[in-house]
């Protein structure tokens, strides 16, 4: 059974920087594509970024880009999304997902993905 444990939210000022962790386990990590999306109180769950198995394409949305790097350590069967410049827009739960086919993606929609992870807050004062 394929689990997704993320890690790594916080509370930051307006400027500040975290660094979020994707632990998976369950399958061969290194086959799939993986992907991060946020959802804001009140708001629709969003793409942020995602990430090819390989490592060598990525994604990401508009509101993010140049500010958020999304990577992967195969050999550690983890995911991280590095945050610098933080804004209080940036605000919500951060989920990371997993698609169920190999050796795609990545993928941008939610559709694509079958597993989630339970969320990590990210809090973000002005």
């Amino acid at each position: 059974q394929v689990q997704l444990v993320e890690s790594g939210g916080g509370l930051v000022q307006a400027g500040g920087s975290l660094r979020l962790s994707c632990a998976a386990s369950g399958r061969t990590f290194s086959n799939y594509a993986m992907g991060w999306f946020r959802q804001a109180p009140g708001k629709e769950r969003e793409f942020v970024a995602a990430i090819s198995w390989s490592g060598s394409t990525t994604y990401y949305a508009n509101a993010v880009k140049g500010r958020f790097t999304i990577s992967r350590d195969n050999a550690k069967n983890t995911m991280y999304l590095q945050m610098n410049s933080l804004k209080p827009e940036d605000t919500a739960v951060y989920f990371c997902a997993a698609p169920g086919r190999t050796y795609s993606g990545p993928y941008v929609t939610q559709g694509q993905y079958n597993y989630w992870g339970q969320g990590t807050q990210v809090t973000v004062s002005s």
